[in-house]
Formats: structure tokens, C-alpha cells, sequence
């Protein structure tokens, strides 16, 4: 009796096995870096809310998809917890990924950081990368009056009604100093 061996090789079906598996040793190599001290936080470490947000934060998921689960069964467990948390991951990878591809550099970070519209669009305003990384601090991501940042609507809309203080934003002076015509200037 003969007994072939059947080899696979990755067929374009086995896409999502190789992201997943790929997530997956991403996931375990870089674990050591979530645990990393940060510094630019400092003012949110003495603040009792975010203390609090800090210690319980495992609990909140869970009691929201309990929420949803009563107020709606299974049908808006899976659409509001499961499809959004899904469409959340995946837009954060799209913007980790596409905007350090595709787009344009508006800021001298020294990386491969991007601005793009169309990520912009998706992500409500977090497309605007170079930006977030030329200037972590800010709230708004979307710097100039064109670049549509949904989020920074928000926390404006918050501040305004006074649920949101001590917004950060670039001033001039930081402006300046991370723009290309001024990189020789401050050298």
C-alpha cells in the first residue's frame, strides 16, 4: 500500500491564518514593551480618576458587554461588543501599518510616519500620523482646518462643555522646531 504525503503550501484562502498567526508572535515579542514606564503621562498619574480607571480597568469591559447583553440578547452582544471591538483592532493596525506606508510627511519626526486622508477618514481623524507623532501630546490629530479629525471634534465639543480641561495642543514654537524648513536652524 502506497501512502502519499499531502504537502500544503499557503494557498491566497490561508491569508487570514498567516495575520493571525503572525499577531500572534507579534504579540508575544513585544510584550515586554507594554510594560514600559511612561513618561509623558505624568499628570494623569496624580489624578484619582484615571488612578481608578488604572486598577479597574478589566472590570469596565465586562460590564458593559453584560449591559449589552441584557438590554439586547446575543444579537447586540455580538454587533456592539464583538463587530466594534473587532473593527477597532483592525483600524488601529490599518493605521500602524498604511500611515508608515502611504501618505505624506508634514513634520520631521526622523521615521517613517505619514499623513493619509483616506485612513483619516476611517479612523475619525487618527489617519493624521505624522502629526500624532511629531506632536504625541496633542489632542488633535488633525492640525490643519482640511484634515477632518473626528475625535478632536469630540474633545473639543467636551471642553466646551466643560467636561474636558487642560486640553494639550501644539503651540508655534513646536510647530516650528519639528517643521523641515527649521531641522538646520536648531542643530
Amino acid at each position: 500500500m502506497l501512502i502519499r504525503r499531502k504537502t500544503h503550501t499557503l494557498q491566497p484562502s490561508d491569508f487570514g491564518l498567516v495575520i493571525w498567526v503572525g499577531s500572534l508572535i507579534a504579540a508575544t515579542f513585544l510584550k515586554r514593551y507594554r510594560y514600559q514606564e511612561r513618561k509623558n503621562v505624568e499628570d494623569l498619574k496624580n489624578q484619582l480618576f484615571y488612578r481608578f480607571i488604572k486598577r479597574s480597568y478589566l472590570l469596565h469591559p465586562f460590564a458593559f458587554a453584560t449591559l449589552v447583553y441584557v438590554l439586547g440578547g446575543f444579537t447586540y452582544l455580538v454587533w456592539v461588543v464583538g463587530v466594534a471591538t473587532t473593527w477597532g483592532y483592525h483600524s488601529t493596525f490599518l493605521v500602524n501599518s498604511a500611515c508608515h506606508i502611504w501618505g505624506n510627511q508634514a513634520w520631521n519626526t526622523g521615521d517613517l510616519s505619514k499623513n493619509n486622508w483616506w485612513v483619516a477618514l476611517i479612523t475619525f481623524g487618527e489617519g493624521w500620523h505624522n502629526n500624532h507623532h511629531a506632536f504625541e501630546y496633542s489632542a488633535r490629530h488633525g492640525l490643519e482646518w482640511w484634515q477632518i479629525d473626528f475625535c478632536w471634534y469630540m474633545i473639543r465639543f467636551l471642553e466646551i462643555v466643560g467636561l474636558a480641561t487642560h486640553v494639550k495642543l501644539p503651540t508655534e514654537d513646536h510647530k516650528l522646531k519639528k517643521s523641515f524648513a527649521s531641522v538646520n536652524k536648531f542643530k
